[in-house]
């Protein structure tokens, strides 16, 4: 790799420096802009640095370059990746700025509360509401929390994705907690998220320390070095430093037996920021569990692989069985998330050979992801969304096109032909076994077949269930319509015509930096 000129070098790093900029300058437009303009100008402020940013992407495509004194790789698996989350981010943000709520003593709050750090239902909470304060530090906190993401799957030495993994968690942990409705529930699922996410950092930070031990280096490309070249010292010391730092990744992305937080704060979290996580999370944290895997360790692949074959076989079953005993349609799509981790880990174990596949199902679920968040956030109670299933009966009679959507968007997930959702499993698959991965390809396939069991049975619930005497009702607001009305077209393109996506892929992970 050539030491690129500051002025090169400012190029390449200015997707993630156009997102982390905006969030500092988002920071003070919460402080100075008045209250009556500030949700605009923030939602001004969001959407058009991540256009911008996403501009940068798509002029930086082929560039393959080592950054930041080589702490950053810039190359085609970061610049699909980033491309991936500012999409799912401008996604979420829409979602964000939708989510405005009926109150009896001010109409349409907004729905993330005021005052964070007062005590739920107490008499500061009520004054706060009737007076009618806002708060928009919900657009400044997606965007570190989106920079971050920019930043893990980019980086090329252990320490840079430690720090890159805390700027993405830390906004994410508040973000759990600014539910206006269910504070209590929201600010649970808040403190589980904080609480296991420091226990994950640990595993991985002490993964880091073993692998500096083993190598001398936490350096992603030194460590191979160190590997091939034999200057490492005890392999043994390696493949534990490895398994840490994969710990900390997997809980991420909500892998078996590191997902019991999954559900619950999904459940608690405002529904905007679950779609944020569920989709964007995902993708940050399987391009740096692809970077670690295939550029730090293939001397130690025969090791690591038992182990990520436990994972993903324990991830898809577990992931598909319990969400068959879910009646909670949130609490349902964690688990169905759960069990997608496990069906990208079939295409991370392929190494070099699953990457492209890896990378266009990262692309189809977390469009059809946010998607499915989206109409979940516009089917709502007096008291906040209506997330019991049995609430949902004849929503399809209601609104055809949302439930029609949903629809959709669970044929994919449960990998139906004509979806992205099909393309996607049977590009992984392929992949696994063209490397010998029979084994996970089978268990993939039949957790997919119980997956399919309450995908059908929510369907039938939209369509064939008579509804309640008091249905919840349907709030599908411009975001909402745009952000459905985006995810359900690229779900049927991805399935009918995936080609081109697919190619672009494959170039991506041709020009993965090592």
């Amino acid at each position: 790799m050539t030491v690129p000129t500051p002025s090169v070098e400012y190029a390449l790093l200015s997707p993630m420096i156009i997102v982390l900029a905006a969030a500092v300058i988002a920071v003070l437009v919460e402080a100075f802009v008045p209250a009556e303009a500030r949700r605009r100008t923030q939602l001004v402020l969001s959407l058009g640095a991540l256009a911008a940013a996403l501009a940068a992407v798509v002029a930086l495509a082929g560039a393959e370059d080592l950054v930041v004194a080589g702490a950053l790789a810039v190359d085609g698996v970061t610049l699909a990746l980033q491309g991936i989350i500012l999409v799912v981010t401008a996604g979420a943000v829409a979602l964000v700025a939708h989510r405005t709520l009926d109150h009896p003593e001010a109409e349409r709050v907004d729905a993330f509360t005021p005052q964070a750090s007062v005590v739920p239902g107490s008499l500061a909470e009520a004054r706060a509401v009737t007076a009618r304060l806002t708060r928009t530090e919900v657009y400044p906190l997606t965007l570190f929390a989106a920079g971050g993401m920019m930043v893990l799957p980019a980086s090329a030495d252990l320490l840079t994705m430690f720090v890159a993994l805390e700027v993405l968690s830390l906004p994410l942990y508040l973000l759990c907690g600014l539910a206006r409705r269910r504070r209590l529930l929201s600010q649970e699922a808040s403190l589980k998220y904080f609480l296991l996410g420091a226990f994950s950092s640990a595993f991985f930070l002490f993964g880091v320390a073993l692998l500096y031990g083993y190598a001398g280096t936490v350096d992603l490309a030194g460590i191979a070095e160190a590997s091939a070249t034999g200057s490492a010292t005890d392999p043994l010391l390696g493949v534990m430093g490895v398994g840490l730092v994969a710990v900390g990744l997997l809980f991420k992305v909500g892998a078996v037996p590191f997902h019991s937080w999954v559900p619950d704060v999904y459940q608690g979290a405002p529904i905007p920021v679950t779609a944020f996580m569920a989709a964007a999370t995902k993708v940050a944290a399987f391009g740096a569990l692809v970077r670690v895997l295939v550029v730090a360790a293939p001397a130690l692949e025969d090791q690591i692989r038992p182990m990520l074959w436990a994972v993903a076989i324990a991830t898809m079953v577990v992931g598909a069985v319990v969400a068959v005993t879910q009646t909670d349609v949130v609490r349902m799509l964690a688990y169905s998330s759960v069990a997608h981790a496990g069906f990208l880990l079939t295409g991370v174990v392929a190494g070099n050979a699953g990457i492209a596949a890896t990378l266009f199902y990262l692309a189809a679920y977390s469009v059809s992801t946010l998607g499915a968040f989206a109409v979940v956030c516009a089917v709502r109670d007096d008291g906040g969304p209506a997330t019991t299933l049995s609430r949902w009966a004849g929503l399809g009679s209601r609104s055809p096109l949302l439930a029609g959507a949903f629809a959709l968007f669970l044929l994919a997930f449960a990998g139906i032909p004509l979806t992205s959702g099909f393309t996607s499993k049977f590009a992984v698959f392929e992949a696994a076994l063209s490397e010998g991965g029979a084994a996970l390809v089978v268990v993939g396939v039949l957790s997919s077949a119980v997956a399919a069991s309450f995908y059908v049975r929510v369907i039938v619930v939209l369509f064939f269930t008579p509804a309640e005497e008091s249905p919840p009702t349907v709030d599908a607001g411009p975001g909402v319509i745009v952000v459905v009305g985006a995810a359900a077209i690229v779900t049927v393109l991805l399935g009918v015509v995936p080609q081109p996506l697919l190619d672009l892929m494959d170039h991506a992970a041709a020009l993965l930096a090592t």
